[in-house]
């Protein structure tokens, strides 16, 4: 688990933080608000018990201890199209508990591929990661977050550029776990 651990501090230190891909990690992660949670789940199931345990302990603690939680999963839904399927059920899960407006779940995967793009797009690198994960947000935070933000809607274009403009010796570096 520490090889989990390490991975995925590194993809959000270099990547998510480091690239900027996400303007609102950095604070919480300088305040060690981000908790970080190495699934052992072998089974979809278990990955739903996982994730309404983890949505329990977000509502009942304040986001100054814990602001957001990423589970991350290396044993389970390595196809993209299987854990775009499961995403499904976690929506379903949100709406079945009344955490629909409360939490929303972003989704992150090795083999990420925004729909209607083709699979070798720069653009699938802002959702790539080392493991399947599953990103539970606070949806207060959020919008509380974008109120301070300058044009919110442009940060995923932002982010397509900065893909483009990393050279092929940042994007090995900084994904050493994808054949780019």
């Amino acid at each position: 688990m520490a090889n989990e651990q390490k991975a995925v501090e590194q993809w959000l230190d270099d990547v998510v933080i480091g690239l900027n891909l996400c303007p609102f990690a950095a604070k919480p992660r300088r305040n060690n608000q981000i908790r970080i949670v190495i699934s052992d789940a072998d089974t979809p199931e278990n990955v739903l018990n996982t994730l309404y345990d983890e949505l329990k302990l977000l509502e009942s603690t304040a986001p100054k201890e814990i602001e957001t939680s990423l589970i991350v999963l290396p044993h389970i839904l390595a196809d993209f199209d299987d854990y775009n399927q499961f995403l499904d059920s976690v929506d379903g899960l949100l709406i079945e508990f009344n955490w629909e407006g409360v939490f929303q779940v972003a989704s992150f995967h090795p083999d990420y591929c925004f729909a209607d793009t083709p699979a070798d797009s720069v653009e699938n690198l802002t959702n790539r990661s080392p493991y399947p994960i599953l990103h539970l947000i606070r949806e207060a935070s959020m919008e509380k977050a974008l109120e301070h933000m300058v044009a919110p809607n442009e940060v995923f274009e932002r982010n397509i550029q900065t893909m483009n403009n990393l050279t092929a010796d940042e994007l090995a570096t900084l994904f050493p776990y994808l054949k780019v």
